[in-house]
């Protein structure tokens, strides 16, 4: 099989400390079924990913990773919403 190249912008893959990565951003259910996801690449801030997948979340409590605990852009949002954050 063979793979070819495309635009590594609308790919989702970009330079990390290790080379060219992608982040997988991904939202799971209370039993840990992914419920949707988000490819950015892997310079990219973790809070993109945020950005991206908040607005679609139905939910009473969100647990999320440290590096989403951005007041603004994710604290202050799930409140506006009503949703405890965790």
């Amino acid at each position: 099989m063979r793979v070819q190249r495309g635009d590594a912008s609308t790919e989702a893959i970009g330079p990390s400390i290790g080379g060219l990565s992608t982040k997988i951003h991904a939202v799971v259910d209370a039993l840990g079924n992914p419920v949707s996801f988000h490819l950015t690449s892997g310079q990219a801030c973790d809070l993109d990913g945020a950005d991206q997948l908040l607005p679609n979340i139905v939910a009473d409590t969100v647990l999320a990773d440290k590096s989403y605990d951005a007041d603004k852009r994710v604290i202050e949002r799930l409140i506006r919403h009503r949703v405890k954050p965790q």
